[in-house]
């Protein structure tokens, strides 16, 4: 199944974007393209391969130029050979892979230099003492059992269908390589202070070195808190970006940061209401799976991640929640650049869910207490660890993109454990955001938000009895099938109509009937399933190809507008 930008792809140079454009360097070398892809039992690098895949997508994608799914008990090898620029001689050689499903253990010119675990996070290493002057043979070794409960794998299933999706695996984001000269900036650390006017940065330096910000024609020597005199707040109707740049030694990063503030407060009526840049503030927003026919996890350009945040402001929404993965670094700075607020969920992991468990909340309301590890499918220790080491990975990966308002760690009692622990975690690890500790149900009790999913029957809001904030964080999820433009004949939805006037009439009964009052009353968030369909789902307002957006969206932007 393709989309607009299938046949747009350079299979040569696909998604060549810089990857990381709050640290942006000078000097790098994309390695996405032509490599070569080996499926076998082998644990060490095989002496023959199957044949060439396009990375960064997936084998089991059509753009990957493979259509191959890998087994539990596979080994997926991935092999390029290259020569670095006359410029790279000299310096030291960085290694970056923007994300690799699950485990990768990576060789350069035979030798392993790094080894990963974990799907949707990035992870980088030196290869300058493993070059042959400035050739290189890349290796990378990867397993990926999906239904394994140690690690997180968001909506892909072996057994796909409904609301689970088609499993993938291998490497789905950039790999590129940069230049750096010791001592260099590893990462950098952004925290708008808005109520001082400030913005602090600090600096991870590798080397003997001090790093200094260059910001408005000043410099400062870091960790510094720099004062960001008359700014404008950041907000979806002003996506106002500050450009800075950091040096240490020979070495020079771009960056960019905003000025903006996250906080769940009393409006004037003592009714807690989310509140941006200290003003209370209606998140009105979309669920967003980030998936695609044709790559899967993986977009086939950058376009195609612009088009997506630009038809959601067209229609009038202020929020994306990237539900159930993460994506590649450029989808944020487009939300940042472009005006985006977006709720990050953590993937869940765990082992194989009960149905009774992950379903029954939402007839019955009753929310059980997570501490019962076997009960939610997470009984093994060791997987519950991963969770954690991944949870903490995303957030710093994340950390500094002004657009995140809002940390999701377990969605649906998928996987879920100890979330008033992990609630509590996540808060000391980056304070400036709001949690939702449960979104859905089996609420701990905890936290600034409660957090409600409602599907089958209307919505009516309570106040919540401990004094939080109500968001309504999935609910709509009305399937409208538009033939020619779907996945295959499923038609998986909360509620069918018969054609896109229907389904406006029923999105304006939604709305006006149900979240205007209940934002007046107190909602604070409403979150529509979803923005475009997915696999059997056909509950988007765009098809899965992308290429029919059933209702225009300034008529969407009509019906949702419930003021602010």
């Amino acid at each position: 199944m393709k989309t607009q930008w299938t046949d747009t792809v350079d299979r040569d140079h696909p998604l060549n974007e810089y990857p990381r454009p709050q640290m942006l360097r000078a000097e790098w070398m994309n390695l996405n393209g032509r490599w070569e892809y080996a499926m076998c039992n082998s644990p060490v690098i095989p002496k023959g391969f199957d044949g060439e895949i396009i990375v960064p997508f997936s084998p089991e994608t059509e753009l990957s130029g493979v259509g191959r799914s890998l087994k539990s008990d596979e080994y997926l090898w991935y092999r390029k050979r290259f020569t670095f620029p006359e410029s790279f001689r000299g310096k030291r050689v960085l290694l970056h892979f923007g994300a690799v499903d699950q485990t990768a253990k990576v060789f350069v010119n035979g030798r392993e230099c790094a080894y990963h675990v974990g799907g949707y996070t990035p992870f980088s290493v030196d290869i300058t003492d493993d070059l042959d002057g400035l050739n290189a043979e890349l290796c990378v070794r990867v397993t990926d059992n999906t239904d394994c409960g140690s690690h997180s794998r968001g909506k892909q299933s072996s057994r796909r269908g409904g609301i689970w999706y088609t499993p993938q695996s291998g490497i789905w984001q950039t790999v590129w390589a940069e230049t750096v000269s010791v001592p260099y900036v590893k990462s950098l650390r952004i925290t708008p202070k808005f109520d001082t006017g400030t913005v602090e940065i600090s600096a991870d330096i590798v080397g003997n070195g001090v790093a200094f910000a260059h910001f408005q024609g000043k410099e400062y020597t870091l960790p510094a808190e720099i004062p960001v005199p008359d700014f404008e707040p950041w907000s979806p109707e002003n996506p106002k970006l500050y450009d800075f740049s950091v040096t240490c030694g020979e070495d020079r990063v771009e960056s960019y940061f905003a000025m903006r503030k996250f906080s769940v407060e009393k409006d004037s009526k003592g009714v807690k209401r989310l509140f941006l840049n200290g003003r209370p503030y209606f998140h009105n927003g979309l669920l967003d799976q980030g998936y695609w026919p044709d790559g899967l996890y993986t977009a086939p350009t950058d376009e195609a991640l612009i088009r997506d945040i630009s038809l959601a402001k067209e229609m009038g929404f202020n929020v994306l929640r990237k539900h159930i993965k993460i994506e590649p670094l450029r989808w944020y700075y487009h939300c940042d650049r472009l005006g985006m607020l977006v709720w990050q969920d953590m993937p869940n992991g765990g082992g194989r869910y009960n149905p009774v468990l992950i379903t029954a909340p939402l007839v019955t309301g009753i929310h059980l207490k997570d501490s019962a590890h076997k009960l939610f499918a997470r009984g093994d220790a060791a997987g519950r660890m991963q969770y954690m080491a991944e949870l903490e990975e995303m957030i710093n990966h994340l950390y500094n993109c002004p657009c995140i308002a809002l940390w999701t760690p377990f969605n649906e009692g998928w996987g879920q454990f100890d979330a008033k622990r992990i609630h509590d975690f996540v808060r000391r690890t980056d304070p400036t955001r709001t949690v939702d500790h449960a979104s859905g149900w089996h609420d701990q009790k905890t936290g600034e938000v409660r957090s409600e999913h409602v599907y089958f029957r209307a919505y009516k809001f309570k106040e919540d009895k401990l004094g939080r904030a109500a968001l309504l964080t999935e609910f709509g999820g009305y399937n409208c099938k538009i033939e020619g433009h779907c996945f295959n004949n499923s038609n998986f939805g909360y509620k069918s109509f018969a054609g896109a006037e229907k389904l406006k009439e029923a999105l304006y009964e939604l709305y006006r009937g149900q979240i205007q009052s209940a934002k007046e009353r107190g909602l604070a968030a409403a979150i529509y399933t979803q923005l475009s369909d997915v696999e059997d789902e056909l509950n988007g307002l765009v098809t899965y190809d992308r290429k029919v957006v059933k209702i225009p969206p300034d008529e969407v932007r009509k019906i949702i507008d419930v003021g602010n």
